[in-house]
């Protein structure tokens, strides 16, 4: 427990065997409680290396996408009963050393949300971030501060922290199943009026590290300009999109009792 809170770490994998050992060493015990791993079809033996480290594994039985399988991610930590709850990539790409400093804005009660920013510290390219995507992220979020009149560093990062508040009132199933979730999910944030915090992180790029390809982050980039669109929209009252709706379609409620500390169980 963190101050009397519990952490959950939630892990979204997709072909994960060679980066998951390096990343679970790196977390912190002390400030985690339980680690939870999602496997969206991996054709490899993520399965079997996370279940070997105890965590607690769900599997899909088909893949579901990288938002699909947030949501069963965020569902799952709330089953467990987490008050917060820190996304990190297997693939190693962000260093978990960060978990504690993330997990003490949120505990401090300070900020409802923190993000690990590439772009903060100044480095991205040195740590390997291709050009075309450095470029990218840096219009995108210029574009999408305007529209929904933020100062955020970057939208695009994968490593966040989240309070179960965000968690449960967010209509995070409203969302997509693909990579746009994450930009829609921090739209969703603003929209609502929870606070967000960023950390500086370092990046890494390297061959196991996932990433999409040039023609998906095309599309992707589309989709980020189209839910800043949606949002300033939105406040206007001019449009009513699902994602923006207080009676959106949420996550399922935590149960009253908390899941059982098993590192075999199955999503179906």
């Amino acid at each position: 427990m963190f101050k009397g809170k519990k952490v959950v770490a939630v892990m979204p994998a997709y072909n994960a065997e060679m980066t998951l050992d390096r990343t679970y060493e790196e977390i912190d015990r002390d400030t985690v409680d339980d680690i939870i791993l999602v496997d969206d079809g991996s054709g490899d033996a993520t399965v079997k290396k996370a279940r070997s480290l105890g965590l607690h594994v769900y599997v899909h039985p088909k893949n579901r996408g990288y938002g699909g399988n947030q949501k069963t991610c965020y569902t799952k930590a709330l089953q467990l009963n987490a008050d917060i709850v820190v996304m990190i990539h297997p693939d190693y790409q962000y260093t978990p050393l960060l978990i504690p400093a993330m997990v003490g804005m949120i505990g401090s009660g300070l900020y409802d949300c923190v993000i690990g920013s590439r772009i903060l510290g100044g480095n991205a390219l040195g740590g390997g971030m291709p050009v075309y995507k450095y470029v990218a992220n840096r219009f995108l979020t210029l574009a999408q501060n305007v529209l929904m009149g933020q100062k955020v560093s970057e939208y695009h990062t994968g490593y966040r922290a989240f309070s179960k508040e965000v968690l449960m009132k967010l209509p995070l199933e409203e969302n997509s199943d693909d990579f746009l979730f994450d930009n829609q999910m921090l739209s969703q944030v603003f929209y609502f009026g929870f606070r967000l915090g960023e950390v500086s992180c370092p990046t890494k790029y390297f061959t196991e590290a996932s990433s999409i390809n040039f023609w998906r982050s095309c599309l992707y980039g589309m989709g980020c300009l189209g839910t800043g669109l949606s949002y300033r929209m939105s406040k206007l009252g001019l449009q009513h999109p699902p994602i923006f709706k207080e009676s959106g379609r949420r996550l399922p409620r935590p149960s009253v009792t908390a899941l059982p500390s098993v590192s075999s169980a199955t999503e179906q």
